[in-house]
C-alpha cells in the first residue's frame, strides 16, 4: 500500500486494489470519523455520484475503508471549484472544508469528485446535526504542524 497522507488527524493509503484505507487520529478522532460515516451514507443513499462510496468501516478502530475517486488536484480556479461544492450542495451536503486540497479527478467518471467530509454539514432538514466540532478556520494550527495545507 502506497501512504497517501499521514498528518495529525487521519493517516491515508493507497492499496493495490485501488481502495482508500483511511484510519482517523488526534483532536476528535471519533466525532470526525462518525461524521464523515454519516455523511457518506446519506450521499450514497441520494446517489451522488462523485463522493466515495465506504466499502468497509471499524467504528472500534476508526478505520474507514472507501472506493477511490481518482488523482488529487493540484490547482483549479476559484469559479470550477465552486460550481463543485455548489453541485454537492445540491444533494443536501456542504463540505464546510471547500478546498482544493478536498477535490480529485476520476478518469473513470471523466468528472471532479469530493473527499473528506469529516467536517461536512447536512443541509436536510429535520436530519441530525452534525456533532460540534471546531469550524475550519480554527484548525489552521493542525494545517501547520501537520503540513496539511
Amino acid at each position: 500500500m502506497e501512504e497517501a497522507k499521514n498528518t495529525a488527524r487521519a493517516v491515508v493509503h493507497i492499496g493495490y486494489d485501488g481502495l482508500v484505507y483511511k484510519t482517523f487520529k488526534g483532536p476528535q478522532a471519533r466525532e470526525r470519523y462518525e461524521n464523515e460515516v454519516r455523511v457518506l451514507e446519506f450521499l450514497e443513499k441520494h446517489n451522488c455520484p462523485f463522493v466515495p462510496k465506504i466499502v468497509h468501516k471499524d467504528d472500534k478502530k476508526l478505520y474507514l475503508v472507501t472506493t477511490n475517486c481518482g488523482k488529487r488536484v493540484d490547482q483549479m480556479s476559484d469559479k470550477k471549484k465552486q460550481q463543485i461544492f455548489a453541485e454537492l450542495e445540491q444533494y443536501g451536503v456542504r463540505h464546510d472544508d471547500a478546498e482544493v486540497r478536498n477535490l480529485t479527478y476520476s478518469a473513470q467518471l471523466g468528472r471532479f469528485c469530493v473527499i473528506d467530509f469529516e467536517f461536512a454539514s447536512i443541509l436536510v432538514a429535520g436530519y441530525p446535526p452534525s456533532p460540534k466540532m471546531e469550524s475550519v478556520a480554527d484548525r489552521s494550527q493542525w494545517k501547520e504542524a501537520s503540513g496539511d495545507v
